[in-house]
């Protein structure tokens, strides 16, 4: 046990030093902000020097703040059209702040560069906390093994390792590849794989997989996939593949932009031309209005239909304990119909605790308790150190030392104390006939219930037994209820046996349940899901839930979970408060609703200033009144989420 905790701290502490960097690399990944910001500053100078009657200088901090403001977005833009042959929203806004400097309104212009600057520095920054490498991840996977070669032991790349290949593990070493035992008995750790927080006796002929915790014997494992073919690794693709696809909805908002790009450019060219031989306008008048069309119709007002709300919306979420790695993620939350939940530490507490003891009559609670707690306290294994700690806190006694203790790797532990001989372990350990004469069998309906049971046996029968259970949180049951009142399905998804999983389910109130499930067999079911329930949310804790945070629709992980499992996820619940989750839906609602609210709003006053300049009523400076002042109105409902 120590020299796993050994192995989880260093592969802590390489991830936290991988997380903390240079100055220098922070002011780089926030340039764009930065940028922005500064732009900011600059227009609100120009604006200061314009007020003295210093033209000439407010024109030139106009200048900079078009270029400092508006050079990553004009770069991103000028680039994707040359790469995708077709126009964006980075060219529209570029060319109408050009627009507005033509005709003398530096200071339009540059509010506009700023505030598409700003959104777009914001989307940039949001972006990159989604989808950050998973390097603590592949930290777990070992990249050497112990090959075993004519007798001889050899160290070596996993690389290396070949299909038939035999390699020692020691106690405390992860395992390197996928493979069998052939050789050795052993107790593994898989809770990176399956998320199973009790540990799994291994013996000849079991499967072992890649990046699973040796905890006590050696064992001799031979390959029986490559490296690269593993389990572990096939959940590092999983993770990487489903980050990288895009949503439909985010494709559709792309095809818009360049469809919207292109009709206004259209038109603002024929503007240009038209009128005059139409309608028999001047030039001036005709560029004139031209250029007006392109400030009026440039699509600030519907920019800021999204991001102030859906910032706004993040912020509130913060302040319960929500975190939120973009809008696109709070937003889907209000399609979700049904949420799949991992059981270990997400459901439960993701340890186990002792639920039910039961004596023989010649024994005290405490008597019992006592010699246990003594002989379990020289293991290392969870249940054993769950036994020690219950009676710890139950009881202020002094443990006995064993005279004799043996370790029987997979089985239990013989010891000797008080005069006695002393057995704990498993049911095959102690005699199935003697316990099912115990207590008319009661070990067997405990079981049914889905818990672990320790048998403690002495020179006289069994003295005792002990159930242990990962326990269901008393807030995991207010959520399921709460999310199951509004119309969410809810399902968990479990490595645990079939009859474990049935005891959850009922005790947490979960609609449905599904067993024995694998990283990979995960991502297959939750995909089953969604073509049932089109969108459908996952929430997890540990490193095997990755694959399925990141395939969900919404990916929900647990704040105390792994590092891999908050970096996959799109929402992250920093208190461990699963209540929040129907607070979180509850807020999707209100944003998207005001988002709507702001979508239609914009649309009309950019018609209505549109209709009115081809009228030649409208004037610049109006044009730019309603323009901005229809972009201001939008942010103010947007804040009100704030609250």
């Amino acid at each position: 046990m120590e020299l796993q905790a050994k192995v989880i701290e260093k592969n802590s502490q390489l991830d936290k030093n991988q997380r903390e960097s240079s100055f220098i690399y922070k002011m780089t990944e926030h340039r764009e902000l930065i940028a922005a910001l500064l732009s900011g500053v600059l227009i609100v100078a120009a604006w200061v020097f314009s007020k003295y009657g210093m033209e000439s200088t407010s024109v030139t901090i106009f200048v900079l703040a078009f270029l400092i403001g508006g050079y990553a977005k004009a770069k991103e833009g000028i680039t994707e059209t040359l790469k995708e042959k077709d126009l964006n929203v980075e060219m529209l806004m570029v060319f109408a702040a050009i627009g507005s400097a033509i005709i003398g309104y530096w200071a339009e212009g540059a509010i506009l560069i700023f505030i598409f600057a700003l959104s777009g520095a914001l989307e940039t920054y949001t972006m990159n906390k989604s989808k950050k490498e998973i390097s603590s991840l592949m930290t777990l996977q070992p990249e050497e093994a112990l090959r075993i070669i004519d007798g001889r032991e050899e160290k070596v790349h996993v690389s290396m390792l070949e299909i038939a290949d035999q390699i020692l593990v020691k106690p405390g070493e992860r395992v390197p590849a996928d493979g069998i035992i052939i050789r050795g008995e052993t107790t593994l750790d898989e809770a990176a794989i399956t998320g199973e927080s009790m540990p799994v006796s291994k013996r000849n002929k079991d499967d072992v997989f890649a990046g699973t915790v040796n905890l006590n014997g050696s064992i001799i494992v031979e390959i029986t996939k490559k490296s690269s073919e593993s389990l572990f690794q096939k959940i590092i693709n999983l993770v990487q593949n489903a980050q990288s696809e895009k949503a439909p909805s985010q494709l559709f908002i792309e095809k818009f932009e360049g469809t919207y790009v292109k009709v206004v450019l259209a038109v603002v060219i024929l503007m240009m031309f038209l009128p005059h031989y139409l309608l028999g306008w001047n030039w001036q008048e005709t560029f004139y209005r031209a250029m007006i069309l392109l400030v009026v119709a440039s699509p600030c007002a519907l920019m800021a239909a999204i991001m102030p709300a859906t910032l706004s919306a993040i912020s509130n979420g913060a302040k319960q304990g929500i975190l939120f790695k973009g809008g696109v993620h709070l937003e889907n939350l209000n399609a979700l119909r049904a949420i799949a939940f991992d059981k270990t530490g997400t459901l439960t507490r993701g340890k186990p605790e002792i639920t039910d003891i039961i004596i023989r009559p010649d024994i005290t609670e405490e008597e019992f308790l006592l010699i246990t707690a003594s002989i379990e306290s020289h293991s290392n294994h969870p249940l054993a150190q769950a036994i020690v700690q219950y009676t710890k806190e139950r009881y202020s006694i002094t443990f006995e030392k064993p005279s004799q203790f043996k370790d029987v790797p997979g089985w239990g532990i013989e010891a000797s104390l008080l005069d006695k001989q002393w057995k704990i372990g498993k049911k095959d350990f102690i005699g199935l006939d003697e316990i099912k004469r115990f207590q008319n069998n009661i070990a067997k309906t405990l079981a049914e219930e889905g818990k672990t049971i320790v048998y403690v046996k002495d020179e006289e029968g069994i003295a005792g037994i002990l159930a242990l259970k990962d326990v269901v949180r008393d807030i995991s049951k207010q959520a399921i209820h709460t999310l199951n009142s509004i119309g969410i399905h809810t399902i968990m998804l479990t490595g645990d046996s079939e009859t474990t999983a049935q005891s959850i389910a009922k005790e947490s109130g979960v609609n449905h349940f599904i067993a024995e499930c694998l990283p990979e067999t995960k991502v297959e079911h939750l995909k089953q899901l969604q073509e049932k329930y089109q969108n459908v949310g996952m929430v997890g804790d540990g490193i095997n839930d990755a694959p399925a945070l990141a395939t969900a629709s919404v990916g929900i992980a647990m704040g105390e979970g792994s590092d891999v499992a908050l970096e996959t996820a799109d929402v992250v619940l920093m208190k461990n408060d699963l209540t929040k989750i129907a607070d979180a839906i509850s807020l999707s609602n209100r944003m998207n609703k005001i988002i709507k609210q702001n979508i239609v709003f914009s649309i009309l006053v950019i018609m209505l200033l549109i209709a009115s300049n081809f009228l030649q009523v409208l004037d610049l400076p109006y044009g730019v009144i309603g323009h901005e002042g229809s972009t201001l109105l939008v942010i103010l409902n947007g804040l009100r989420l704030l609250k």
